[in-house]
């Protein structure tokens, strides 16, 4: 039996409130062949949020041993926090031929795309910045001075979606979410992936000799 075919790596990026978490859990519920990587984070863990769910929770001094010690594909700093993404659960996953996922910010995804130029961008936009302060409002998670720098932060990161190849705008839910589907069936369609996949089932290029 031939090895899996390796699988695709996607960075999907948007600013906070922008409905990236919504749109990857609705994806990863309607496809077995798509997970996502759960990042390690300093910061405190959310009512509602399980360790090695949401994030795997450490504190900083284990998350400063972890860069020390070369277990990042990418780690960044935001809003005081240290996020980062495992490198070998990334390589383990894909040499099984999974799909995988980084939600992760657009800092993050230059280191990985240094790394890993195979990668596929995946920006998310909210139709508005007055659409995103409501959202952010909405879900009560945050102060006014936190609101206001997220949303700062929101015009400086939108800046950034020249670097990704698909651009996902999340106003109609069910609309956004077919669009992510069709971006990742499409990766998938890949003459390079179809030919890993497919394998001698493939007829012999035309015009070469037997």
């Amino acid at each position: 039996m031939s090895p899996a075919p390796q699988g695709t790596l996607f960075l999907i990026s948007a600013p906070s409130g922008a409905g990236k978490t919504s749109l990857v859990q609705a994806l990863l519920k309607d496809d077995p062949n798509l997970t996502v990587s759960v990042s390690h984070t300093t910061r405190p863990m959310r009512p509602g949020e399980a360790d090695g769910v949401n994030y795997h929770f450490v504190d900083r001094p284990g998350f400063e041993a972890m860069i020390d010690a070369g277990a990042f594909l990418e780690y960044a700093e935001v809003f005081g926090n240290l996020y980062g993404t495992s490198a070998h659960f990334v390589d383990e996953t894909l040499a099984l031929g999974k799909d995988v996922i980084l939600e992760i910010d657009w800092q993050g995804a230059s280191q990985v795309r240094e790394k890993r130029a195979d990668a596929v961008g995946i920006f998310i936009f909210p139709p508005s910045l007055e659409t995103l302060e409501t959202r952010l409002r909405q879900r009560a998670q945050d102060d006014e001075g936190t609101i206001a720098r997220r949303l700062a932060e929101a015009t400086l990161e939108m800046r950034a979606h020249e670097a990704y190849p698909f651009l996902v705008v999340n106003d109609v839910f069910a609309t956004a979410l077919d669009d992510l589907k069709a971006i990742v069936r499409a990766e998938r369609l890949r003459r390079t992936r179809q030919q890993a996949q497919l394998g001698p089932r493939l007829p012999p290029l035309l015009g070469t000799s037997a």
